[in-house]
């Protein structure tokens, strides 16, 4: 990450060419758009509440206006990723579907630490195997099981926290 202005990281292992850095207005359909790809490829039984239009809005008014919201950018201008903080909540991380395992999630799991140095914690879906074991890979531990009663999908999921480990 560029420590002067925060706005960009680029790696030189797995994801070469690609860039993380904060996301504009104009970057809301295409972080949505990856967002909408990335639930439908991992959670193809998950049902979801809003509309493409609904969840394009939601990103265009409420995500990239109020929220810490970084974008993964390949070197051609395609969104590959996004991810958005909400205060210590790391409160969304996809991918597009195509560039998945290639270090772009690692990044953007570095990046969350670093910008959240006092901890995070997040929800993910139950079903979302993989997710899981992203986020257990990466130092979250899973704090609490629900029946998905207190999300819009009404799918049981799992809260996950990381806290860095003191000297």
């Amino acid at each position: 990450m560029n420590r002067e202005t925060g706005a960009e990281s680029r790696a030189a292992s797995g994801a070469e060419g690609v860039v993380l850095r904060r996301a504009r207005a104009a970057d809301a359909r295409a972080a949505a758009d990856v967002w909408l790809r990335s639930f439908a490829a991992a959670l193809p039984t998950v049902v979801r509440p809003r509309s493409d239009t609904e969840v394009r809005a939601y990103f265009r008014h409420v995500v990239v206006e109020r929220y810490e919201t970084w974008l993964a950018e390949e070197a051609d201008g395609a969104v590959a990723g996004v991810m958005v903080l909400e205060g210590e909540e790391l409160s969304q991380l996809y991918l597009a579907p195509e560039r998945r395992g290639r270090g772009i999630g690692d990044r953007f799991v570095a990046l969350a630490k670093e910008r959240r140095a006092d901890g995070l914690s997040l929800w993910t879906f139950q079903v979302n195997a993989p997710a899981r074991r992203f986020y257990e890979r990466h130092g979250f531990t899973p704090v609490e099981w629900t029946d998905g009663e207190r999300n819009e999908e009404r799918e049981p999921d799992v809260r996950y926290v990381w806290r860095p480990r003191r000297s």
